[in-house]
């Protein structure tokens, strides 16, 4: 064999080895890529996002769209090859793998984690679309959750209302930790509670208001409370049925564009004028609107699907003007009543006044 030859046949082996070493050889990175939007007004899969029973409905229409981030699994794990594509395409994000799933988390815990974030989002969007229309909603405290083996198991359960501890009346979740841990651990506390009715749905009122007193011995806590083993929560009952049917979206950051539909749904009119607009952020109670991960990628995915307008939070506004697909305005917002006001302006054709990105 010629040295020219046996110079190729080495380079051709050392490129087939580097190239089975690109393709077999993991990474610790993860893939963000724009997502599918779903209308909050519309259907998806066949069934209404939205369902509202017992109240008065209107017709709507344009979009009020809410956009999603794909990403791979917790469990998933990139090769080089795949890397450094994700780096070259536009569209997609390539991040350390712990940005998205820290402290080796699974893929049924990041699942676990983003479904029940995307419950207390519906709950919050809820509680601030009614709040905004000044219709009634009443607040209570529950168990969220009881520990397995704690002094509480069996005795407690998840939905059950918490009225006092000790006779000492509960008004917030904190209150049921600061009457518990007056006592000193083995001391027995007595919490009145109305129990559960069913599930513990926060749309499911307890059963009644027939109250019992149940007698708990505590437990020593690490740090040296004196604990139960119950995670107190803020539940929520409502004058009627709402229903939030979206199958494989987790995470808090659609609560906004949710509260958005509920209104438009409950009032007369279009919030939209018949207009495409989308928008991302999470919300609390109170309307107050947040910041989310992945803007950049979110406004891609508006746009993609039509939208002309972006409603987006003011905590995102720098990072979501870096790129803004042509077309597409990005218009700020920090509570709810700013977004109400900015579809106002979109209706009526005052888009002069809406207020813009960038705006960190």
């Amino acid at each position: 064999m010629s040295r020219r030859s046996a110079t190729l046949l080495t380079s051709t082996l050392l490129l087939i080895v580097l190239f089975c070493v690109a393709v077999l050889l993991p990474v610790p990175y993860a893939e963000m890529s724009p997502g599918p939007t779903v209308n909050t007004l519309g259907k998806n899969d066949g069934q209404p996002v939205l369902q509202i029973s017992g109240h008065r409905t209107y017709p709507t229409a344009g979009h009020l769209n809410m956009v999603t981030v794909r990403v791979t699994g917790a469990d998933y794990r990139m090769n080089l090859i795949e890397a450094v594509s994700g780096w070259l395409a536009h569209d997609d994000s390539v991040v350390p793998h712990d940005t998205l799933y820290p402290q080796g988390q699974t893929s049924q815990q990041a699942d676990q984690e983003n479904a029940e974030e995307f419950t207390e989002s519906q709950d919050s969007a809820k509680v601030a679309a009614l709040e905004a229309l000044k219709l009634p909603v009443q607040s209570r405290v529950v168990v969220g959750s009881v520990v397995k083996g704690s002094p509480a198991q069996g005795k407690l359960h998840a939905g059950d209302v918490i009225k006092a501890v000790d006779g000492g009346a509960v008004k917030a979740p904190t209150d049921v930790a600061k009457l518990v841990t007056k006592h000193k651990a083995g001391q027995t506390v007595v919490f009145t509670v109305v129990p559960a009715k069913g599930s513990g749905d926060t749309d499911t009122v307890a059963s009644g208001n027939v109250t019992r007193n149940i007698a708990i011995r505590t437990a020593k806590a690490s740090d040296g409370r004196a604990i139960v083993g119950i995670q107190a929560e803020e539940a929520h009952s409502f004058p009627f049925t709402i229903k939030i049917q979206l199958a494989d979206v987790g995470g808090p950051s659609a609560g906004m564009m949710f509260s958005l539909g509920l209104i438009d749904k409950l009032t007369p009119g279009d919030l939209t004028g018949g207009k495409f607009v989308a928008g991302t952020g999470t919300i609390d109670d109170n309307g107050a609107v947040g910041p989310i991960g992945g803007i950049s990628l979110k406004v891609i995915a508006a746009r993609e699907a039509g939208a002309q307008y972006f409603l987006t939070p003011s905590d995102n506004c720098a990072e979501a003007s870096k790129d803004t697909p042509a077309g597409l305005r990005l218009v700020k917002v920090k509570t709810l009543k700013d977004s109400l006001n900015a579809l106002s302006d979109i209706r009526s054709g005052k888009t002069a006044d809406l207020p813009r990105c960038p705006a960190g």
